[in-house]
């Protein structure tokens, strides 16, 4: 591995790190049509099915491929640099499977981990979107409920097969509750609207899933919380998830760093190239040292799941969001009129650094839920 790349702890032998390295050089010759395209990485996805990737983080015992989640952030990153559309999409997936390794972890049920290793399934989250007020509607019906409404963005749903959202649900006592469940994208009611049309990211297929009138049984409802207010469970998606979401993003940064130093090795007119690369790599140590400090504080799916632990990972996602933007930044920079070309390598993952900033939760509010939890100990 290259020095860009130092912040993980793996040294790059690992049989996940060489699967990654492989499969990032076949998604490299695809990216860019995909880019310009904007079409679902339909191709890749199933070869991560395939090869194992997205069941990397399933514990061996139930079928999986046993890698640490220092391990699956390294080979997420690894993707990033041959197409970080896949290497996101497949993030998306891996921390609904992460969430479940966590419960695992901590002695409580997770049925899906055996689905995901033995049968294949590839989750679609709807967290974004959600998140903690949630969208779209739940009505009890016998035997579970029904549910109506509108996700995006649903990254992967192209290829999904098991749907992970949640909805309001007016039980009458006054305090909207939220409802969490999965269902199959087979379900009566469960269509695809084609929405995804953006800058960056542009090939992970974050399309619209509509919910119409969706029968949802007890047994796939996982949580009922009140609506509008913080949950532990949010505790545990921003442990599991978030790592492994900027470590695509740091991925990406590292990708344009490189190319940035091919290109100005190759210039004839470098005087002030030197200091932008040195700029250039001071922000990239950034992103990956922050990154580093999450998934060290992550132990593995073992952390504890604390407000104060989700406010200082939110933290490091906002440091690595800016930092890596502005690597990706400095690097067309430093590369020069080819940086700013569509054809030197830096223009797209310019645009797809930029995708880290949307995630839960962005920097305005991530300082606001920060700040209050340091403040007074409740998030806001």
């Amino acid at each position: 591995m290259t020095t860009m790349r130092h912040w993980s702890g793996t040294d790059g032998t690992g049989r996940w790190a060489k699967e990654a390295a492989e499969i990032a050089a076949i998604l490299a010759e695809r990216a860019a049509r995909h880019d310009r395209d904007g079409d679902f990485v339909a191709e890749e996805v199933q070869m991560l099915r395939e090869r194992g990737l997205t069941s990397m983080l399933v514990p061996e015992d139930l079928g999986g491929g046993g890698a640490t989640y220092a391990e699956t952030c390294a080979v997420l990153a690894e993707l990033a640099h041959g197409c970080p559309a896949t290497a996101l999409t497949l993030s998306m997936h891996t921390h609904l499977v992460a969430a479940q390794v966590w419960r695992l972890r901590h002695d409580l049920p997770a049925p899906v981990l055996g689905r995901v290793a033995n049968e294949g399934i590839l989750l679609v989250s709807t967290g974004a979107s959600d998140w903690v007020d949630s969208e779209g509607a739940a009505a009890q019906v016998d035997g579970g409920f029904q549910v109506s409404g509108r996700k995006s963005p649903s990254s992967g749903c192209p290829a999904g097969d098991v749907l992970v959202s949640s909805a309001r649900w007016d039980d009458g006592s006054g305090e909207p509750k939220v409802v969490h469940f999965s269902v199959p994208f087979t379900a009566d009611g469960v269509t695809i609207e084609e929405t995804w049309d953006t800058m960056g990211m542009r090939a992970t297929g974050s399309h619209t899933v509509v919910l119409e009138e969706v029968f949802v049984p007890e047994a796939a409802v996982s949580l009922t919380r009140p609506a509008g207010r913080w949950h532990p469970i949010f505790d545990v998606v921003v442990g599991a998830a978030m790592p492994l979401i900027m470590s695509v993003y740091v991925g990406v940064a590292e990708a344009a760093a490189e190319r940035a130093i091919e290109l100005v090795r190759s210039r004839s007119d470098r005087a002030v190239a030197p200091a932008l690369v040195g700029r250039m790599l001071n922000r990239l140590h950034e992103a990956q040292d922050a990154l580093a400090w999450m998934v060290d504080a992550n132990d593995d799916l073992r952390f504890a799941n604390t407000d104060e632990l989700a406010a200082a990972m939110l933290s490091r996602k906002t440091t690595v969001a800016e930092s890596a933007v502005e690597a990706v930044r400095l690097a067309m920079e430093a590369a020069g009129g080819l940086g700013f070309s569509t054809g030197g390598g830096i223009e797209r993952l310019y645009r797809d650094v930029h995708g880290g900033l949307y995630h839960p939760l962005p920097a305005a509010k991530q300082e606001l839920f920060s700040g209050s939890v340091a403040l007074t100990g409740e998030p806001v």
